[in-house]
């Protein structure tokens, strides 16, 4: 059934989708910002098996770096030329918009399109990830995406390609051409695409999580996992953070555990694994939230620093990309080359 979000939830929700981050995604504040005084309130969320299966459908997202973001903010419409793009292509308006990465700050972004669009409680990838040729539509091969993205000084680019890798990386070298960050537009797909080859729901698990971490956040670590419906995985203070000599966008961060324990933190963009003396904890696409132990403000993998000390904490990863193998091959580690750090399923 159809519900309503209230203005008083928008801070659970913010604190959901950072969790989901999997210590990436970018901080929630500047969508908190442009939410806070939006004039969609209250916003109607209607699940994807609600609506005609017919009604065309688009996905918005930041992509690059979202520190930029932070020092160079985005305008009152940041989509609005990309909507208009995507639009002139498939000849008609789209009504409906769903959230293409559901963790960090893009899992708020659907909602700056209320109360001119439906917002759908579908996701295209459950957690973050790095790259645009994860998404879900991507990933199950949907013909038809087409996506228009930020080019600087107002351009707008558009990409018509079946071939997930090309649209990476055309609209990455876009991005970069734009400043290093701006906006994606997705769309060519319909409400009733979105039951199979998407994550409904995503939006009410930020929610519960959300809520969860606001009314459990100082509890002590173990307490918090279950609360949060997870696992801690350890906690302790950071002895070393370095460089993966095969990547040198990988990193690894070592803690001294309370215990005695050693634990490493493998991340890229996002927590990629976490392993207690040697032996793999967890890895994606479970989500792996880095707390800092004294605030328990939620962190990105850019804040894990010498000394500070962090907990960390296994939350269930979206099920659909255990449904089948050509799922989970595209978001385990070794999508990025670090192969022993695949779970055994």
């Amino acid at each position: 059934m159809a519900r309503t979000l209230e203005r008083p939830q928008l801070p659970a929700l913010a604190r959901g989708f950072a969790l989901l981050g999997s210590g990436g995604g970018g901080t929630t504040t500047m969508l908190e910002l442009m939410l806070g005084r939006s004039r969609g309130w209250p916003i109607a969320i209607a699940g994807p098996e609600e609506l005609d299966p017919t009604t065309p459908c688009l996905a918005a997202a930041f992509v690059g770096s979202t520190i930029l973001l932070g020092e160079r903010l985005p305008g009152d419409a940041p989509f609005e030329p990309l909507v208009h793009a995507v639009e002139r292509w498939l000849g008609i308006r789209v009504p409906a918009v769903c959230s293409l990465e559901g963790g960090g700050l893009n899992g708020l972004v659907p909602l700056t399109f209320a109360p001119d669009r439906i917002v759908v409680d579908a996701d295209c990838t459950g957690r973050a990830v790095p790259g645009l040729d994860q998404i879900s539509l991507f990933v199950d091969r949907l013909p038809g995406i087409v996506a228009a993205c930020d080019t600087g000084a107002g351009g707008a680019m558009l990409v018509s390609t079946d071939r997930a890798i090309d649209a990476e990386r055309v609209i990455r070298s876009a991005i970069i051409q734009a400043g290093g960050a701006g906006g994606a537009v997705f769309a060519g797909f319909t409400v009733g695409d979105l039951i199979e080859h998407a994550i409904p729901g995503h939006l009410d698990v930020a929610l519960r999580l959300g809520s969860a971490y606001l009314s459990s956040a100082h509890w002590p670590p173990a307490a918090l996992a279950g609360a949060l419906g997870g696992r801690l995985l350890g906690h302790g203070r950071i002895t070393s953070v370095d460089t993966d000599d095969r990547d040198p966008f990988v990193r690894t961060v070592e803690l001294a555990g309370v215990n005695g324990e050693v634990h490493r933190i493998v991340s890229r963009t996002e927590t990629l694994a976490f392993m207690t003396d040697g032996r793999l904890e967890a890895s994606a696409p479970t989500v792996i939230a880095l707390l800092d132990a004294v605030s328990r403000e939620i962190l990105e993998v850019t804040d894990l620093t010498l000394a500070r000390h962090i907990v960390a904490i296994e939350l269930p990863g979206p099920a659909w990309w255990h449904a089948s193998p050509h799922r989970l091959r595209r978001v385990q580690p070794s999508a990025y080359g670090l192969t022993e750090l695949d779970a055994i399923t």
